[in-house]
């Protein structure tokens, strides 16, 4: 086509963006966030730390507030890895134990031998099973926050990680399994709660980021404004007067810098939170106390295949065994999911695993210290960890076995299943280092997360949970979280109010 016979009209501009990005959420530098004062700083990107950021730009979309995050870890992944179509459930353990992002409670003097922390953008929310059933209410009634506002901020954080009962519902495996537990007595068996969100992408709108993590509240954040920084080492928290002014973080070179804060949320993880809050001389009889985690078994026998229908589906069935009951169990086995780019080869027979989540009784002397004679490569002192069962808590090991050969005799009849306990701290739900609680001898917080005696700082992991339980942690963490923000985001509000009121007299 000759180019002088295209009509005489002006082209359309493409144009260019001003600045280009080479990874896939943008950061800041230290030094960038050490010249500015911000309304909130939160320390740690995981389930806890995420909320409070999704909340408070959410909150404060039009208020002009400045927020800020850091995360010790780097970028790893911009969803969690199961929504990758290159990382199948085969190599999904390759992935998850890496040690250049990993790192086991085994690095300090531990009793927790297999406890992991994932030092990553999104921290272990990249790898966890989305389990997310509510707490019962049995456990909460000792809790100092309602069980109606409990329910209401459940309501809020289920819908926000995408919670349903759907996820198994309709594979045959799993209509199969619960109807035999039915059949045996065990009659209030049923689909496992996940935080996956399976609506149809429709009209535009794309729903392919099934599971998940806590990428997603940053995306969502990301609508509004923040500053985040990563590989970012909190060290230390500075207060003056019983007010929190700040914290000092350091770079992998071992650069320090100062951050200014009216507010700091520490999401660091049940370890390094209360390590922080220790080495920054805060002060709380309960801080790196009360230590719990869920003790855990597993049982499994294999049954033949003709038994159940085709096409076989994925199993995911919770057996909460009423409410007084010191654990649950739940079937699953989440090697046996698959990807559209996976070939699922046809089984001769099938797996049936039962695993065991039992309750720990939250105790003084389960505790972290720090270690003055060993200290990391940033001079912060390293952990001694101080864990053990009480009698009780065996009792509640041997319960759970019981059930689940009584479970396999009944629905597989093997009556001799393989039975296994599970390493501690594999389940990675520690808990409890800065519980919540009204009597500052017995916790470290007040009931909305504030460290006790020190104005504007919070806590908002899975350490601040007043007792363990028997259900999975993230989704109480995550409800207990936005409940924090919101406390911050009206303490803030009702202190600029009295601001503008004493200006104006």
């Amino acid at each position: 086509m000759n180019m002088n016979s295209l009509p005489n009209m002006p082209f359309f501009p493409v144009g260019h963006p001003p600045k280009t990005m080479n990874h896939w959420i943008p950061t800041v530098t230290l030094e960038e966030m050490s010249n500015k004062e911000y309304d909130v700083i939160i320390v740690g990107s995981g389930a806890g730390g995420g909320a409070v950021l999704w909340r408070l730009c959410e909150k404060w979309a039009d208020e002009g507030m400045r927020i800020g995050m850091i995360e010790a870890g780097d970028l790893l992944a911009p969803t969690h890895v199961r929504n990758l179509p290159t990382i199948p459930a085969d190599r999904f353990p390759e992935y998850l134990y890496n040690p250049n992002y990993t790192s086991y409670s085994s690095k300090y003097s531990s009793n927790l031998p297999e406890a992991i922390e994932v030092n990553a953008l999104g921290g272990r929310t990249l790898f966890w099973t989305q389990i997310s059933p509510r707490m019962d209410s049995v456990e909460m009634a000792t809790w100092p926050v309602s069980l109606k506002e409990m329910n209401d901020y459940y309501s809020i954080a289920e819908k926000a990680m995408n919670v349903s009962q759907s996820f198994f519902k309709g594979s045959p495996i799993t209509e199969t399994m619960i109807g035999r537990l039915h059949e045996a007595g065990f009659t209030d068996s049923t689909y496992i709660p996940m935080a996956a969100d399976l609506q149809a992408t429709y009209q535009g709108e794309i729903h392919s980021n099934v599971f998940f993590s806590s990428i997603s509240f940053l995306a969502r954040a990301m609508k509004r404004s923040f500053d985040l920084a990563v590989r970012a080492k909190a060290v230390e928290v500075y207060a003056e007067g019983g007010s929190v002014q700040g914290l000092r973080v350091m770079t992998p070179e071992k650069k320090s810098y100062t951050i200014k804060a009216k507010n700091v949320v520490l999401s660091a993880s049940t370890f390094e939170t209360p390590r922080i809050l220790l080495n920054s001389g805060i002060k709380g009889d309960a801080i790196g106390h009360y230590l719990a985690n869920h003790s855990g078994v597993r049982a499994s026998t294999t049954v033949p295949r003709k038994k159940f229908p085709e096409p076989l589906g994925a199993l995911g069935v919770f057996i909460p065994q009423g409410e007084h009951c010191p654990y649950m169990l739940a079937m699953l086995d989440p090697l046996t999911w698959h990807t559209q780019e996976q070939e699922r080869p046809f089984q001769e027979e099938v797996r049936i695993n039962i695993g065991g989540y039992g309750k720990v009784e939250s105790r003084f002397e389960n505790q972290i210290s720090l270690d003055p004679a060993r200290k990391d490569e940033f001079g912060v002192p390293m952990l001694n960890i101080d864990f053990s069962y009480s009698d009780n808590d065996q009792m509640v090991i041997q319960q759970m076995i019981d059930s689940c050969r009584e479970i396999l005799r009944k629905v597989a009849g093997d009556n001799d299943p393989s039975v296994y306990l599970m390493p501690i701290g594999s389940d990675y739900h520690e808990t409890g280092t800065c519980r919540m609680g009204e009597d500052p001898a017995t916790s470290a917080t007040n009931c909305y997360g504030q460290i006790h005696g020190v104005e504007g700082l919070f806590v908002a992991d899975n350490s601040v949970l007043p007792t363990v339980g028997r259900a999975n942690p993230t989704l109480t963490t995550v409800a207990f979280a936005i409940r924090t923000a919101d406390y911050i985001f009206e303490t803030q509000k009702n202190n600029t109010k009295k601001g503008t009121m004493i200006a104006k007299k």
